[in-house]
């Protein structure tokens, strides 16, 4: 049955901007990410408006939808403002009332418009806005490699404010929302073309690499030849009674990701602390969540404390030296190699469980300093255990929306690939 989604946005077409005839629609649809050096932030460019211009958001899993800075130079001849009341306006969820602009017509200042709050949850500000549609294209995928562009002729999203890309990398426009609302970005995909509520993230593990976004099933193909999306382990998400967003309505519930984890294990040997911590309560506290706005994980104070002491228990050949900021543990090798140990996020069963290893557990910050790229969240923590972008690093994650579960990869360099070997240079 077609989702409510897909039929708002099937009766909202305009005649003029119809849609192929289904059967050229994609099956996937395919977008580059890449590391900006400076904030460590996950950054894709998406071609949107009339005539079509690339702009430039920072990705946020977590996020509601999707906003732009509409304030320095938006200019498009596609934008259309929501009207108040209208169903775009409902299906977004929008503040209630009116919002009225007395300045020049414009993306963004507009009369008889409904205010969608936008987030950046880079720095905690929030900017109401107007809810706007415009077109969106980006390339469409077999799941090898990029084929013709698809194009979303009234994609919602809500058009901000310019002070709030403060704190993000230069040049970015705006923040893609890849969270559980209707109007996120992998929504309106899916409810446009009809292919399965599912994408997955394959994040860059530097700024000199690229990563890739799918949207749509797979197969997710990673040169040599290899389909990552077979590589998957599955656990259930798990949906937060409680909005953790700054600015969210009484009894919304979040956007956010989380997971079951019910235990952690450090070279196989099980960590102890307070495990109700792993469990969220009813005012939506507790529990484990998946964030590319954290640039490492972040562990409520004592798990980070029984967790360091056990690391630095199985760790071999490291002497411990000062800390360097964010990190709390840091070491030195001695002259024979360190033993790194694997860590494990264990799910639902003992057999079912996210290994993390070297390569996402240790950051090189000197020629002779490395650190456990994990980081103190304070014993007041909203969250247990918030997995930051370095440990998501060239592994695969897909969020299955139908099957409300996460599939995950573990690092691909153990399957001889990684985030950056898609095909984008050749045409499907």
């Amino acid at each position: 049955m077609p989702s409510f989604l897909g039929i708002l946005l099937f009766f909202l077409f305009p005649i003029s901007f119809s849609l192929p005839q289904r059967s050229s629609w994609p099956n996937a649809l395919v977008l580059r990410v890449t590391k900006d050096a400076s904030t460590l932030q996950y950054v894709t460019i998406i071609n949107q408006r009339t005539p079509l211009v690339p702009v430039t958001f920072v990705v946020d899993l977590g996020g509601r939808y999707l906003w732009v800075d509409c304030d320095s130079g938006y200019i498009s001849s596609s934008y259309r403002s929501a009207h108040c009341n209208s169903a775009q306006c409902s299906l977004a969820n929008a503040a209630k009332g009116c919002k009225s602009c007395f300045a020049m017509p414009r993306p963004g200042c507009n009369n008889n418009t409904c205010v969608l709050f936008s987030e950046n949850a880079f720095v905690g500000m929030v900017s109401p806005g107007d809810l706007g549609e415009d077109i969106l294209a980006l390339q469409s995928t077999n799941g090898l490699s990029p084929g013709p562009v698809a194009s979303v002729p009234r994609f919602l999203f809500s058009c901000a404010q310019t002070f709030l890309i403060k704190g993000l990398a230069s040049s970015v426009n705006g923040m893609v929302g890849l969270g559980r609302s209707r109007i996120a970005f992998p929504e309106q995909l899916s409810a446009t073309f009809k292919f399965s509520r599912k994408f997955a993230l394959c994040l860059p593990p530097s700024t000199m690499s690229s990563g890739v976004m799918f949207f749509g099933d797979g197969p997710y193909g990673l040169l040599p030849g290899i389909d990552v999306s077979k590589l998957l382990s599955y656990t259930p998400l798990i949906v937060n009674p409680i909005s953790t967003a700054k600015v969210s309505y009484k009894g919304e519930r979040s956007y956010e990701y989380f997971i079951g984890v019910k235990s952690i294990r450090i070279n196989g040997k099980k960590v102890s602390f307070n495990p109700s911590l792993l469990s969220i309560n009813k005012e939506g506290i507790g529990g484990t969540k998946i964030s590319t706005v954290n640039p490492y994980t972040v562990l409520e104070t004592s798990i980070y404390k029984a967790v360091t002491m056990s690391f630095l228990k199985e760790a071999e050949n490291v002497t411990r030296v000062a800390p360097v900021a964010p990190f709390g543990v840091c070491f030195s090798p001695m002259n024979t190699r360190p033993t790194i140990p694997v860590i494990d996020l264990v799910m639902q069963s003992k057999e079912i469980f996210w290994r993390i290893f070297e390569t996402n557990s240790v950051v090189q910050v000197t020629d002779t300093v490395a650190c456990l790229g994990i980081v103190d969240g304070g014993s007041n923590a909203r969250t247990s255990i918030v997995i930051g972008g370095y440990q998501l690093e060239d592994n695969l994650l897909q969020f299955d929306l139908v099957g409300s579960r996460l599939g995950f990869s573990s690092s691909l360099l153990l399957r001889e690939t990684s985030c950056g070997n898609f095909n984008f240079t050749s045409i499907a």
